[in-house]
């Protein structure tokens, strides 16, 4: 048996993207049958990663049975840059698997090139199709593009999701948001919901206690913590300058994350003034844990797009680990899965700064670890069952 997985992102990469399809891998090594090869073909790093640090471009892991290739591909930011990114990736995919054959191939794909590259690459070694989609892309053009572009785009890319997505043997979705899309489009296909989920290093961090610590007394200002990507779906600069200028020095926020919006960001905190603002570049997991239990409270925000209300963003899986007051802009499916699943989290409008004001009152200013979540949550429990729903395509156990 012999197994593709393609992804874009992996570690140490440090996106959503190379957590989940690093999961994804291990808990398909554990349950490979004997002499079976998992290929997962990705791209070199491009996000914190120290000069000299460099993973190599192939390893062997698991006593040879899983095998990683990391391909070069250009950097830079914007659409333009990212589809150059990809179609150096593809071109590369397509000279590895030239002459090689596959029995299943899976993709995660949260911009639907990864998926398409999927159906692609299954059609032509006749292989299974596994797809795993984490995001709408489709829905988002008409919001993302400026000008009219993304809604005329809208119809060719509709074409170009059907064609990856229609004759795969299954599809995952991570979001439950995306049912009402992705069932009306698809109603014939076998759909899952593998979401995202907590990773082992905050569930170890969760159950030892090391988030506790002594609750808030409003003796000095709240520490208000961000940690995440700073593009257009989160928003930030369009609300944080004036919701830091408005609670003043009752709150400092500290800001650590890269993306397109960051620039913005930086120009307004400055533009304004504005001191209790301090933003630094992504830090490794290990310096995050420790950013987060020295937070009183964590910040997050989507923006103000309807295609927004559909996505539930891996970051509160990860706050929610912490035990720590979460302070969230949010609407939609998002808004009610917290809703339903996270104590101690305060909601408001997103980009409304008044009723971010409100709703910071609302919270309960110290630790509450959450156990049950966490063991409800945690992404190894999760991907051990989506490795054996991949794994059953080929097994015909299904």
């Amino acid at each position: 048996m012999k197994l593709l997985l393609l992804g874009f992102y992996y570690p140490p990469d440090i996106s959503a993207g190379a957590f989940r399809t690093e999961a994804l891998v291990n808990a398909l090594a554990c349950r490979l049958p004997k002499g079976a090869e998992l290929h997962v073909i990705t791209t070199m790093p491009g996000r914190c990663v120290a000069e000299g640090d460099a993973p190599p471009a192939e390893e062997t892991l698991f006593s040879g049975s899983v095998r990683i290739i990391r391909l070069p591909v250009p950097g830079g930011r914007g659409m333009a840059a990212q589809s150059r990114a990809f179609a150096c990736y593809a071109l590369q995919v397509r000279r590895l698997i030239k002459g090689v054959s596959y029995d299943l191939v899976t993709a995660t794909s949260s911009r639907l090139v990864t998926a398409v590259l999927g159906r692609w690459v299954a059609r032509r070694c006749n292989a299974k199709l596994y797809q795993d989609i984490r995001d709408n892309f489709v829905a988002n053009l008409p919001y993302v593009l400026p000008g009219g572009v993304g809604r005329l785009l809208a119809p060719i890319f509709g074409w170009v999701e059907r064609w990856a997505l229609s004759r795969a043997d299954r599809i995952n979705l991570v979001s439950r948001g995306f049912a009402p899309y992705y069932e009306s489009r698809y109603p014939s296909q076998d759909s899952t919901w593998h979401t995202n989920g907590i990773d082992l290093p905050f569930v170890e961090a969760a159950e030892s206690g090391f988030f506790e610590h002594a609750d808030y007394h409003g003796t000095k200002p709240l520490k208000v913590l961000y940690a995440g990507n700073l593009g257009a779906g989160q928003g930030i600069e369009y609300v944080l300058p004036s919701l830091a200028e408005r609670l003043g020095k009752r709150v400092q926020f500290t800001i650590i994350g890269a993306g397109a919006g960051r620039e913005a960001l930086c120009r307004a905190l400055n533009e304004r003034g504005i001191k209790n603002v301090h933003v630094q570049d992504p830090v490794p997991r290990e310096t995050l844990l420790e950013a987060y239990r020295a937070a009183d409270v964590l910040f997050l925000h989507l923006n103000t797009l309807p295609s927004l209300e559909t996505v539930l963003p891996s970051k509160l899986f990860e706050y929610a680990a912490t035990g720590r007051p979460i302070w969230a802009g949010l609407a939609g499916f998002p808004a009610r899965f917290v809703m339903e699943e996270i104590e101690n989290a305060a909601l408001f409008a997103p980009g409304d700064v008044e009723s971010a004001v409100a709703a910071l009152d609302r919270l309960e200013l110290h630790c509450r670890p959450r156990p049950a979540f966490v063991e409800k949550w945690r992404r190894d429990k999760i991907m051990a069952d989506m490795a054996e729903e991949v794994l059953a395509l080929v097994t015909n156990e299904t």
